[in-house]
């Protein structure tokens, strides 16, 4: 991942439209989700994906913020029951996309291979949120002649979840702050 990709990513973090945005602004408590738990592996699996997306560089990665924690709690506590379905699915998927392009999990593939393996699913990711952003939009459009038709959205791409979510988690935490950003109060 380069410096540019990294820039927008952040950019898009910080003032861009995030997933599950609106619940930040309701205290994060979502009445309408489900309920979803995750075994200390998964929490374990999402430092990992963290790492991989913002790795221990001169500033402490995304693993030194307990990135993991940070996604159980937003997926828990803030996201949808669709969204939270597609997340914990994504996890197993993104797991299972490992073994057959290396042979291996995620966890136990090399940082390089990690790399190329979410390199390779953000593409994914972007074409699919492109779709359904476009999908929506019809949606919507259709919606507003008919005033009183609701509208099913389709969940959010999981690796999309999971990278706004470690951008968000790492650089609202202490370390991303103070050490990545240089904060000084």
């Amino acid at each position: 991942m380069d410096r540019r990709e990294l820039l927008k990513m952040v950019a898009l973090a910080t003032g861009g439209v995030l997933v599950g945005g609106e619940f930040l602004l309701t205290g994060c408590k979502n009445e309408k989700s489900g309920t979803v738990a995750f075994a200390p592996d998964d929490i374990a699996f999402l430092d990992e994906v963290g790492e991989t997306i913002i790795p221990t560089t001169s500033s402490p990665g995304a693993k030194a913020a307990g990135i993991g924690n940070f996604m159980k709690v937003m997926v828990t506590d803030c996201y949808t029951e669709p969204d939270q379905q597609a997340f914990i699915k994504g996890i197993k998927e993104l797991n299972e996309a490992s073994k057959k392009a290396y042979g291996i999990g995620f966890m136990q593939a090399t940082p390089q291979q990690r790399t190329e393996l979410l390199e390779k699913i953000d593409t994914e990711a972007k074409a699919y949120q492109k779709e359904k952003n476009e999908k929506e939009a019809k949606l919507q459009a259709e919606a507003a002649k008919e005033r009183n038709k609701t509208i099913a959205f389709s969940p959010n791409h999981y690796f999309t979840m999971m990278k706004q979510l470690t951008l968000l988690g790492y650089f609202t935490s202490k370390p991303g702050a103070t050490q990545a950003l240089r904060y000084v109060a």
